[in-house]
């Protein structure tokens, strides 16, 4: 299987194109063919897991191939154990998102389960790329099917989420772009020719000198937080929630903020050593900020899809902590925390998009008691609810407990303060997803419009017991996929220990050229 990432990459994108020449009258037709393409690639990423090698850090299934010859630029495509979970939990969701569209999307059917496919190509890609070029030119194409699912299928204010969420997101691709720019032209100096290829900068990350470093840190992990977003870059992302139809909320969710945490892993650790050491305290300033103020907002919101957005905030704040940490723990607990988030909040958004089909209504107030008439839907609620607060033996526990207890102690940090108060968040967590629960499926069922809603159907039991069964096994047995990291987190630290020795040597230089020491 020496093409296997293209074959992940351009399959969907490929099956995608026959599925334009369907009649539009044959909708049915359409999301079978959608979500058979949308399994086989599930399918093909679920062989590559059972191929693919834990023992090595190294990338596996390398593909190179000369793209650009003018810039040097190449098709380069390769995955450690971190791209490899990534893409297991992106295959996954798609099908997901398209059992749960199966009934709601009424108009312009056959463009929105093709928008799909070709988004989720394009997700792969960036999972997969090893050279900037072609990293950036996946990351940017994601704008455009992300951008008509908002402005065609989503709600009143559709127009004004979209627009927001492309300014925003085209703002931080574009400093993405300066720095990929000028990190080349740096590079140059050590090669004697531009390159784009992100194992040969690695390499040479630590000659970069420090002040050119913090500037391309900037660059790169601006675009990134943004994407994430991370305090206070945050705010396209609750009008974007909001307004997107279901399956963009568990998708935008799910996996396009998890693109920012695996820039800021990928790129901004792995090019530029010392300045992520240097940017820790401030980095992580702003994640605690983000985990309580995004866990705050969360408890005074009435709206549901707006509750569940802004916990993602707080969730991924915790994630940025952890990667800051620079501890082996930590650093896993972060990867596994991006896909625990993406299975549980992506849950989330599955159980408000089906309440708002019942009632087309968000708002919090205008439910209650439903528990009485949906007792299937309301333990299923319940669960992921659970899952998300991070009960043990549920998926959340797991992620966050290794990210607290190893952030601790972490020498990068400095300081204990940070993961003290981030815990708080743990605690506001269980307050605004219990309340929520509370409002919504217990108490009288006093609304005569909450008496006559149906129970969960066979569709929505089919789109919500994929992340349920893979909820309870992280939870239950996580190290079936922490194994899978172990090795790729211990190669980034690695360079981390090679920044600390070049950062040490040169206070001991500057401490000799200094007359007053």
């Amino acid at each position: 299987m020496r093409h296997i990432l293209s074959i992940l990459i351009f399959l969907p994108i490929a099956l995608a194109l026959p599925a334009f020449f369907f009649r539009r009258k044959n909708e049915k037709l359409i999301k079978v063919y959608t979500l058979i393409a949308s399994l086989l690639t599930f399918g093909l990423s679920v062989y590559l897991y059972f191929i693919f090698s834990p023992d090595t850090g190294e990338y596996q299934f390398v593909e190179k191939a000369v793209w650009i010859k003018l810039i040097n630029a190449q098709y380069f495509v390769g995955i450690d154990g971190i791209s490899l979970l990534l893409i297991l939990l992106s295959t996954l969701i798609f099908p997901v998102s398209i059992i749960a569209s199966w009934n709601t999307i009424k108009t312009r059917v056959k463009e929105f389960f093709v928008l799909l496919l070709v988004l989720e190509g394009a997700l792969i890609g960036v999972f997969c790329a090893l050279d900037l070029v072609l990293f950036y030119v996946f990351w940017e194409f994601i704008l455009i099917p992300m951008y008509f699912l908002i402005g065609i299928w989503g709600g009143e204010e559709r127009i004004y989420a979209a627009v927001k969420f492309f300014l925003y997101t085209m703002f931080g691709s574009v400093l993405l772009l300066i720095g990929i720019i000028w990190l080349a032209m740096i590079n140059q100096t050590f090669t004697g020719s531009i390159t784009f290829d992100i194992t040969q900068i690695t390499v040479n990350s630590v000659y970069i000198p420090p002040d050119k470093q913090l500037f391309l840190f900037i660059l790169f992990t601006l675009g990134f937080l943004i994407k994430v977003p991370l305090f206070p870059f945050h705010t396209w992302l609750p009008d974007a929630h909001v307004q997107a139809p279901t399956a963009g909320s568990v998708i935008l969710a799910a996996l396009l903020l998890k693109m920012g945490t695996y820039g800021i892993l990928r790129f901004s650790m792995g090019l530029f050593p010392v300045a992520f050491i240097k940017a820790t305290p401030y980095i992580a300033v702003l994640a605690v900020i983000g985990i309580i103020y995004g866990a705050l907002l969360s408890i005074v919101q009435k709206d549901m899809k707006k509750l569940v957005a802004y916990s993602s905030v707080s969730h991924l704040g915790f994630i940025v902590l952890g990667m800051f940490a620079l501890t082996q723990e930590a650093m896993q607990g972060a990867v596994i925390q991006m896909i625990n988030h993406g299975l549980s909040t992506g849950a989330l958004f599955l159980i408000v998009g089906m309440l708002y089909e019942r009632r087309h209504t968000k708002e919090i107030s205008l439910y209650g008691g439903v528990r009485k008439v949906m007792p299937v839907f309301a333990g299923l609620f319940l669960l992921v609810s659970l899952s998300s607060i991070g009960l043990p033996g549920l998926n959340g526990f797991i992620g966050e407990f290794l990210i607290l207890a190893d952030s601790f102690g972490s020498f990068n940090l400095g300081t204990y303060w940070y993961t003290i108060l981030s815990t708080t968040a743990v605690i506001l967590s269980a307050v605004y997803l219990l309340w929520l629960y509370q409002r919504v499926m217990l108490g009288p069922l006093d609304k005569e419009e909450n008496k006559t809603l149906k129970d969960i159907d066979r569709y929505e039991m089919a789109s919500l017991l994929p992340l349920i069964v893979f909820i309870i096994w992280i939870g239950v047995y996580p190290n079936t996929f922490l194994r899978i990291t172990d090795k790729s987190v211990k190669k980034v630290l690695l360079n981390f220990d090679n920044a600390k020795v070049k950062m040490m040597k040169e206070m001991e230089f500057k401490k000799t050229e200094d007359p007053l020491r």
